[in-house]
């Protein structure tokens, strides 16, 4: 059995005692590192409500029994004290199902990375086929850091499609069309684990105020550009996930009114103009190109990848610019396999943004290219077991 946190203080049941109080706020620091992933003392007070006082006092108490642990930082210009969750041995599993590729992180509740695996998949692999290769790999993973399974708090998995959250199942308009019907126990029972999943742009954006450098913002969309475009959304501190769990579908806003049919049955959708796969069937015309020669050519200045980018940014922004009017957000991040292009993607994107959201919000509106690169979606679902109490062990 894998090592256990070390229990906090118990005082008197009193609930209106000082330990009880004592208690609850010390649980307040716990559910919040674990939402939010390491946080300066200074953070941890705004997050939780408490004092600095109370939180300096709750963080000395806790350190000296080995439940967090501390190191120095700067924020702000300032030296800072940055507070994390001790590694107890505990791990939780992120997985992320691509068109592609199997991505799998395993994590530490001090969310650190133990440890990282890639797997390219074939173009319409079958759902069982590929969660049954997951499953194999993560076997492997664990055996080779010598983890047992009793280690594992849970697998939290990232899908490339909608998700009805009230049934737990896969619905139509998955950019993985062989995963329509899949349900949640079908995940638990191949992967071999408890199992909570979500759809990958949601895991992104929980991602990005867990592990990115935003965990202090509260209103945030994480764009996930591959062979499909979605949206995680961030909306009050929280993730946002509507009334069935189906939100971001903003690859399947309309973009043109005569354009080809999409996959979802509409016409002319944002996906049918600047997902990955419309880019690839531009530019392998004599012979096939990935995304990854896609990024090569852009940076080595090619100008037929720059013209199809171009295009596909100011259509992107277009799109984006309806989310930013809506809920005017503050931070809008852009993710998935073209990260690594930087401004050369971000220009156009800001320039449709900037032409099509009101003034002052498209001004007010910081646009940026995630730091986690196309790790974002396996990381937030390593963040989604570490934030289910069901599962976690605290």
């Amino acid at each position: 059995m894998p090592a256990t946190m070390q229990p906090l203080p118990r005082g008197a049941r009193n609930p209106g005692s000082q330990s009880a109080l004592r208690e609850l706020n010390q649980k307040r620091v716990i559910d919040t590192l674990l939402a939010s992933g390491p946080l300066t003392q200074a953070e941890l007070a705004r997050q939780t409500g408490l004092s600095t006082a109370t939180v300096s006092n709750i963080v000395k108490t806790m350190a000296a029994i080995g439940s967090i642990e501390t190191e120095p930082t700067t924020s702000s210009g300032r030296r800072a004290l940055l507070v994390r969750l001790s590694n107890n041995g505990a791990v939780a599993v992120g997985i992320d199902f691509g068109r592609r590729h199997l991505r799998i992180v395993l994590a530490s509740l001090g969310f650190t990375v133990v440890a990282e695996q890639f797997l390219e998949l074939p173009l319409g692999h079958r759902a069982e086929e590929s969660i049954d290769c997951a499953s194999q790999l993560l076997a492997r993973m664990l055996e080779e850091r010598d983890i047992a399974p009793s280690a594992v708090l849970g697998v939290g998995v990232g899908i490339p499609g909608p998700i009805d959250q009230r049934t737990g199942t896969v619905v139509q308009g998955a950019i993985l069309p062989e995963w329509v019907g899949i349900h949640l126990q079908d995940l638990e029972k191949r992967l071999h684990f408890p199992v909570v999943f979500d759809n990958d742009a949601n895991l992104g954006a929980l991602a990005e105020v867990t592990w990115g450098p935003h965990n202090t913002v509260d209103n945030l969309v994480f764009v996930k550009i591959g062979s499909g475009i979605g949206a995680g959304l961030i909306l009050g501190g929280h993730p946002f996930s509507g009334s069935l769990g189906i939100t971001g579908e903003i690859g399947h806003e309309t973009i043109t009114d005569n354009g080809v049919v999409c996959h979802c049955g509409n016409r002319g959708c944002l996906e049918t103009v600047a997902s990955t796969s419309v880019m690839m069937a531009l530019l392998g015309t004599r012979a096939p190109v990935t995304t990854a020669d896609i990024v090569r050519n852009a940076l080595s200045g090619d100008a037929a990848t720059l013209r199809v980018l171009d295009d596909a940014g100011a259509a992107i922004g277009r799109g984006l610019a309806s989310i930013a009017n809506l809920i005017n957000p503050e931070v809008i991040v852009i993710g998935g396999p073209l990260a690594g292009l930087g401004s050369i993607l971000l220009a156009p994107i800001e320039r449709g943004l900037l032409r099509h959201a009101v003034p002052s919000v498209g001004e007010a509106t910081a646009l940026v290219m995630s730091s986690l690169g196309d790790r974002a979606e396996a990381l937030g679902a390593a963040s989604l077991v570490l934030q289910s109490p069901g599962l976690r062990r605290d």
